[in-house]
C-alpha cells in the first residue's frame, strides 16, 4: 500500500530522516511514535507530497510519489494535520464538502451521491447535528472530527493523522480513535501520537523513531518493550498486560518520586 525506499530528508543542512524503509500493509492501523523532534511529522508530509517528492522513494499503490499529480493523490490519500484552526466563516458542511473537491469538475457543483457521502462521513464522525454552524465556534474535539469527516468523504484508501488526539479530554480521545479504528471504509491509516498506551490499544503495528531513524518497527508488543522505550525516551518503565485487550500497557517510573516515598516513609517508621 506504502511502500518507502532509503527515504533521507533534511532541513537546510539538519538531517531530520535518515534512511527510512518502510512496507505499510493495506488496511492496517499503523502508530508513528518517538519523542519530540524524532522526524514523526515529517516523515508523514513526505508521504502525503507536503514536500516534493524523490524519484524512485515513496510508492503509493505501486505508483512513484514523484509521478502522481496533487489532484490524483487527493484521491488516493487523505490528510489531517495537527493544527485544525480555520480563519474564515465556513460552515461545518462547507468544510465537510471540501473532501469532494478532487471529484468535482471545476465550475461544477456537488452531485446526489456527493451530498450522500458528506452525510454519511458526518454521521460517523458524530458531526452530522453541527452541519449548519460556524466552523469557529466550534470547540477543538467538535472541530476534530469534522476535519476527519472531511478525509472521510474523500474516499480515500489511505488516512493520514497527524497528533489527532492532542488538545482533546481522554472520553474524546477513545470517541475519535474507536470511530477511527473501527470504521468501516477498509482504510489503510497512518496516525502519528504521543500516547504509548493508545498507541498500544488501537494499533496493528506501530513505527518508533529516534533522532529521524527507525528504532523498531513490528506488533506493540514487540516494540513497546522496556529496552526500546529506554532507547526511545531515555526513560524506565514498567510493562504489564491490559486485563481486557491482552496489549502491553506502559507505567512510566520516576525515580525522583521512588526516591522521595522511600524517604517519606523511612521517616514515618522512625517516629
Amino acid at each position: 500500500m506504502i511502500l518507502v525506499k532509503d527515504l533521507n530528508f533534511k532541513y537546510g543542512e539538519k538531517t531530520i530522516l535518515e534512511n527510512i524503509n518502510l512496507n505499510i500493509e493495506k488496511n492496517k492501523f499503523y502508530s508513528i511514535l518517538g519523542p519530540n523532534g524524532s522526524g514523526k511529522t515529517t516523515l508523514l508530509k513526505n508521504i502525503n507530497k507536503s514536500f516534493e517528492p524523490i524519484k524512485d522513494t515513496i510508492f503509493i499503490e505501486n505508483e512513484d510519489l514523484y509521478f502522481i499529480k496533487n489532484k490524483e493523490l487527493a484521491k488516493k490519500v487523505s490528510w489531517v494535520p495537527q493544527n485544525t484552526i480555520i480563519d474564515f466563516d465556513f460552515s461545518v458542511m462547507d468544510i465537510v464538502l471540501m473532501g469532494r473537491n478532487p471529484y468535482i469538475n471545476r465550475f461544477s457543483s456537488e452531485s446526489p451521491e456527493d451530498l450522500k457521502i458528506v452525510e454519511e462521513s458526518m454521521k460517523i464522525t458524530n458531526t452530522w447535528h453541527l452541519k449548519n454552524k460556524n466552523i469557529k465556534e466550534l470547540s477543538g474535539g467538535e472541530r476534530q472530527r469534522v476535519i476527519i469527516a472531511r478525509a472521510l468523504a474523500q474516499k480515500t484508501d489511505i488516512l493520514l493523522l497527524d497528533e489527532p488526539t492532542s488538545n482533546l479530554d481522554i472520553y474524546h480521545q477513545i470517541e475519535l480513535l474507536d470511530t477511527i479504528k473501527f470504521i468501516d471504509f477498509n482504510m489503510t491509516i497512518v496516525a502519528v501520537l504521543h500516547d504509548l498506551n493508545l498507541a498500544s490499544q488501537y494499533s496493528d503495528y506501530i513505527i518508533l523513531l529516534k533522532d529521524g531513524k527507525i528504532i523498531s518497527i513490528g506488533t506493540p508488543e514487540q516494540v513497546l518493550t522496556k529496552n526500546n522505550i529506554r532507547l526511545a525516551y531515555s526513560i524506565d518503565v514498567n510493562i504489564i498486560k491490559d486485563p481486557v485487550t491482552l496489549r502491553p500497557h506502559i507505567i512510566p517510573i520516576s525515580k525522583k518520586l521512588i526516591e522521595n516515598n522511600f524517604y517519606n516513609n523511612s521517616k514515618a517508621n522512625s517516629m
